[in-house]
């Protein structure tokens, strides 16, 4: 309560804070010349924000200013507003820039070539189209459907299987923090199953992005289900919790094997979760 107080009214500001952001990143790229389109992904491209969504920026720049524009991505960021600090590596496409209204914008950079229909691009906010680009690749977007791949069910079971058997290990070394990230990696499996399941498509491994709280699209039991398997450092309470997801994966393994025609194996799964079990 003490924090919520503190900063209730900075957060309650922060729509207000975002719009003003906008508005400049929107100014600054629509006078420049290189830049071909930009457009809004995340909570503003899917019209769901709260006070602390954060802006992610998209911009697509001509092909022989892209590497120019990528080395100099943070100092581009610095036109929208005051930066307190920078989160990312110089190598990359991207930049994520702190500002000092409490709000991050995620800006990545792109070629024409590198922007291709995908159902990561379903709902998403254009703010700048010089050629038409981002409204063509909309359209086709709006015509996919994620549904997965047997090679993705493949790789989603086999890391299962391999966190349980990680953490096994690193609970007997009394590594605890390795323990509890594969504890959180096997969670975060279960989420990415019950995605599939529903032919969502699931988040980057390792993002826990609206998977909780109001924006989440799990259902009511499996955010009860998922809260349950929280755990403490305790060796016990961990191979515990453990213990109390197997089951649910079992279940969603078999339902993920028979839509996609996969060959389940029973006896297989039960050998290698026994073998820590």
């Amino acid at each position: 309560m003490g924090l919520e107080t503190k900063f209730r009214q900075r957060d309650l500001d922060i729509p207000n804070q975002r719009q003003v952001l906008m508005a400049a990143i929107e100014s600054d790229l629509k006078n420049d010349r290189n830049v071909l389109a930009a457009f809004y992904g995340g909570s503003i491209g899917n019209q769901n924000t709260d006070l602390y969504s954060d802006i992610d920026l998209r911009i697509v720049v001509k092909d022989e200013a892209f590497e120019k524009y990528r080395v100099n991505k943070k100092q581009r960021a610095k036109n929208w507003g005051n930066v307190l600090f920078f989160e990312d590596f110089p190598w990359a496409t991207h930049s994520i820039a702190h500002y000092n209204t409490f709000i991050k914008v995620d800006s990545f950079y792109y070629k024409t070539k590198d922007i291709k229909p995908s159902v990561w691009l379903q709902n998403i906010k254009i703010v700048l189209d010089t050629t038409g680009l981002i409204k063509e690749v909309l359209k086709k977007s709006m015509a996919l459907s994620y549904i997965p791949t047997v090679e993705e069910v493949e790789i989603w079971r086999t890391k299962f299987f391999a966190y349980v058997h990680e953490a096994y290990r690193r609970v007997m070394r009394n590594e605890i923090y390795y323990a509890l990230h594969c504890v959180d990696n096997l969670r975060l499996s279960i989420t990415a199953a019950w995605y599939m399941e529903a032919e969502i498509q699931p988040n980057t491994f390792g993002d826990w992005a609206k998977l909780e709280g109001n924006r989440s699209k799990l259902s009511v039991w499996q955010l009860e289900l998922l809260a349950q398997w929280h755990c403490s450092r305790e060796p016990e309470d961990i191979l515990k919790t453990i213990r109390s997801i197997v089951p649910e994966f079992i279940k969603i393994h078999n339902t993920l094997c028979e839509k996609h025609g996969i060959d389940e194996n029973p006896e297989l799964v039960n050998e290698i979760l026994n073998m820590v079990m």
